[in-house]
């Protein structure tokens, strides 16, 4: 079986806001291009115009509706990858070696030569954050674009994970998580940020933003203060009026049936 290193030198990871998350996917097809195109083998589609499509994909999005106790029901979009986790179960367990996780930044990756496709770190992972490849027989993973984020050929704007950088929301953030005077640290420290499901006791780097409080439903509009111009007011006015002529003696004569 495969050792965790003890300590690393840094834990690059995501910090993913759960409020600002739109669920447009642009992350997953961004994901899936870029993964496609260049780090290791492809991801493959089987059947992607049939009646059954299947695929593998390193990010997905899943949305719920969610009912607060008080209030209106909330949509929230929930971005899912790996997490790459200081106590990684899929390291452990993998029994080629295959699946490491490196000293000098903490990201988790998969040695695609060693990997025989047994599925074991599938198993062990409790977030379903590993597919099959059924064309190529090895597993995939989120790489967290670790040929994007030292690639010097590449703008500095752009040595972010493929997912960070096309985000329209600025829901994805990336960086140094094992730096407290980092970007993402001060905003996982502000906003309360989390990890997913803590009692698996796999310590993830990447944390989640929680959603912030919504307006209630019931709760009074604010008082419109004097001399205010209500900026609505025009487009509250009745769409149709009473009609007159043929029209009006037809609504009136269809009123009676």
């Amino acid at each position: 079986m495969t050792s965790l290193p003890e300590s690393t030198d840094r834990k690059l990871g995501l910090v993913i806001d759960l409020d600002t998350c739109v669920g447009c996917h642009a992350c997953v097809v961004s994901c899936k291009g870029w993964n496609t195109e260049n780090y290791g083998a492809p991801l493959s589609d089987q059947e992607p115009y049939g009646a059954d499509p299947t695929g593998t994909f390193l990010n997905r999005v899943h949305s719920y509706e969610v009912q607060p106790d008080q209030g209106a029901a909330q949509l929230i979009h929930f971005p899912k990858s790996c997490l790459h986790c200081d106590d990684a179960p899929c390291v452990t367990v993998c029994p080629t070696g295959a699946s490491y996780k490196r000293v000098e930044d903490g990201i988790v990756l998969v040695n695609e030569t060693d990997c025989i496709g047994c599925g074991l770190c599938a198993w062990a992972c409790p977030y379903g954050a590993r597919e099959m490849d059924a064309a190529e027989g090895v597993m995939k993973k989120c790489t967290l674009c670790v040929d994007r984020i030292y690639n010097e050929n590449l703008p500095e704007e752009d040595r972010v994970p493929a997912c960070v950088r096309t985000c329209p929301a600025g829901a994805r953030h990336f960086g140094d998580l094992g730096d407290p005077n980092s970007d993402v640290s001060k905003l996982v420290e502000e906003r309360g940020g989390m990890d997913l499901m803590p009692e698996q006791g796999t310590k993830p780097v990447n944390k989640y933003l929680p959603p912030r409080p919504k307006d209630r439903m019931d709760r009074p509009a604010p008082a419109q203060a004097e001399g205010d111009i209500d900026v609505l007011a025009p487009f509250l006015k009745p769409v149709a009026e009473e009609p007159k002529g043929f029209i009006g003696w037809l609504d009136k004569a269809l009123e009676k049936l």
